[in-house]
């Protein structure tokens, strides 16, 4: 097994070429530390890595090889699920907003139950830093709200165009699709190239979702954090960018 890097509280993430590999018991990680800081997490999805551990472990921290991303002009929206968006977006009850109220989206993804898992990797100093992060500017939530309830919500990370999805949640049927699908028609309509799904899923890939090189995925990092940010808050759901895909029979 490979060594695993240590890193100080002022050292900087080592290359993800030195990501443990396929063959390993762990692939893409890439190193463990103690810090989980806003400043650290800008600095890791600059370089295409992120957090995930359990209560008790230290951060981890990875970049696998192959990456698992949605390109938004592939994303699969079924026929089902555009019915539902109408519907929901006709009935006044209804909302789809941005930044709307992250602190409880991304509580409520910590405490959303998951299929083979006994608890949740987004820890309380996972949220305190992804909050921190908000504060900052780079991280938000695509919520969908029912008689001003929230029901469901994701939240991502955006380093100018550059756009990483991290978790979901839902109450009704659909809702984190719902959700997904208002911040792919807003990537649509400004340019994003790809959404970072991190890890491949039988579920994302049903969505479009596929995996490529992290080399070329690195790429698409570095040009889309060139580009200017877009002003989440102010973003809905567009429909005229949905027009362009494709509908799933």
């Amino acid at each position: 097994m490979p060594d695993l890097t240590w890193i100080a509280v002022d050292q900087a993430l080592p290359p993800v070429e030195q990501a443990w590999g396929s063959q390993t018991a762990a692939p893409g990680l890439l190193a463990a530390g103690q810090d989980l800081s806003a400043q650290r997490l800008f600095q890791a999805y600059s370089q295409g890595v992120f957090p995930w551990f359990s209560a008790g472990q230290p951060v981890l921290w990875w970049s696998p090889d192959p990456r698992m991303v949605l390109l938004p002009r592939h994303f699969r929206l079924q026929r089902s699920l555009r019915q539902t968006l109408k519907r929901c977006w006709l009935d006044p009850a209804y909302s789809l907003t941005f930044d709307r109220d992250f602190s409880q989206v991304i509580r409520r993804c910590s405490a959303a139950p998951r299929a083979g898992q006994n608890g949740t990797w987004i820890v309380p100093a996972m949220v305190q830093a992804y909050e921190d992060l908000h504060h900052k500017g780079h991280a938000h939530s695509a919520e969908v709200w029912h008689h001003g309830q929230l029901v469901a919500g994701l939240y991502f990370v955006a380093l100018g165009r550059a756009v990483f999805g991290e978790s979901m949640f839902t109450t009704i049927s659909d809702g984190s699709k719902m959700a997904l699908t208002c911040l792919v028609s807003v990537c649509l309509q400004h340019g994003v190239a790809a959404i970072d799904c991190q890890q491949n899923t039988a579920h994302l890939a049903s969505l479009g979702a596929l995996e490529m090189p992290r080399s070329d995925f690195l790429a698409m990092v570095d040009q889309g954090r060139a580009q200017s940010p877009i002003d989440w808050p102010t973003q809905t759901l567009y429909w005229d960018a949905l027009k362009t895909l494709d509908t799933p029979p």
